[in-house]
C-alpha cells in the first residue's frame, strides 16, 4: 500500500489474533433457520436431506482449509477445529471466522439444488453467523465435543417424542409440549415404544450422534462418519 496522507486511518484497526498454541474451534450456525425450515418444508423432526446438505458444505470447507483437522455438525451448526500450530492469516479471528463462514454458506447455496431438487431457493437465502473460541488442551477440546454432541441427544430424543405426539398420537403443539414438560430422557424413551413401538436405539445414528468429517492424513483426502 502507498504511504499517503490517509494511511493514519489503519491505526483504528484492532488486534483481533487468537491465542497462540491453542485448538481453534469456528462453529457456524444457520441464522433463522426455523423460518426456513418451514418454508421449504421439511422433515419432522429431521430432515436427511437438510443434513446431508450441510455435510456436503462442510466437507468443502474442510477440503478447501487444510488447517482444520476435524469438523462435526449437528442441526444448522457445524465446528471446525484448527490445529494448535495453525498460522493462518497469522490466527486473526475475524479472517479465520468470515472465511469458514463465507466458505460455507457459498457451498452450502451451491449445493442446495443436488439435495433439493424440486425445491428451489428464493430470497431471503440461507446465512449462516459464526463465532471462534479456542481452547488450551486437548482434554478442552474433547470436552467441547462432547457438549455439542450430548446437545445433540438430548434435543434429538425431544424432538423425536415431541413430533411422534403430533404426528402419530394427534397432539397439537401446546398438547404435546404438556406432555412432555418435566420428562426423563427414560420417560421419553417410555412414551415412544409404549405408545408408538418406537425404539429410540434404532433411529439413525446421524439423528442421534451428529456428523464428523475429518482429515486422512495418510490419504491426503477428508472422510465424512457419523459418530
Amino acid at each position: 500500500m502507498a504511504n499517503s496522507k490517509f494511511e493514519y486511518v489503519r491505526t483504528f484497526e484492532t488486534t483481533d489474533a487468537l491465542l497462540p498454541n491453542t485448538w481453534i474451534v469456528v462453529r457456524v450456525d444457520g441464522r433463522g433457520f426455523t423460518k426456513m425450515c418451514a418454508k421449504y418444508g421439511f422433515e419432522k423432526p429431521n430432515d436427511r436431506r437438510a443434513l446431508d446438505l450441510m455435510n456436503t458444505a462442510a466437507k468443502a470447507v474442510v477440503t478447501d482449509l487444510p488447517e482444520i483437522t476435524i469438523a462435526y455438525g449437528v442441526s444448522d451448526e457445524y465446528s471446525f477445529v484448527f490445529h494448535k500450530a495453525c498460522t493462518l492469516f497469522e490466527r486473526r479471528a475475524s479472517k479465520l471466522v468470515s472465511t469458514v463462514v463465507s466458505t460455507f454458506t457459498a457451498n452450502y447455496v451451491f449445493s442446495w439444488s443436488t439435495h433439493f431438487p424440486d425445491t428451489p431457493l428464493s430470497s431471503p437465502l440461507p446465512t449462516f453467523d459464526g463465532r471462534a473460541v479456542c481452547y488450551p488442551s486437548v482434554q478442552n477440546l474433547r470436552d467441547y465435543m462432547s457438549w455439542r454432541q450430548v446437545d445433540c441427544h438430548i434435543n434429538n430424543l425431544y424432538n423425536t417424542t415431541f413430533w411422534s405426539l403430533i404426528q402419530l398420537g394427534g397432539l397439537d403443539n401446546k398438547e404435546a409440549e404438556r406432555t412432555l414438560a418435566g420428562t426423563l430422557a427414560a420417560d421419553k424413551n417410555e412414551i415412544l415404544f409404549s405408545r408408538f413401538s418406537i425404539n429410540y436405539n434404532n433411529e439413525p445414528e446421524i439423528f442421534k450422534k451428529g456428523s464428523v468429517i475429518f482429515r486422512d492424513v495418510s490419504l491426503g483426502t477428508t472422510s465424512q462418519g457419523q459418530c
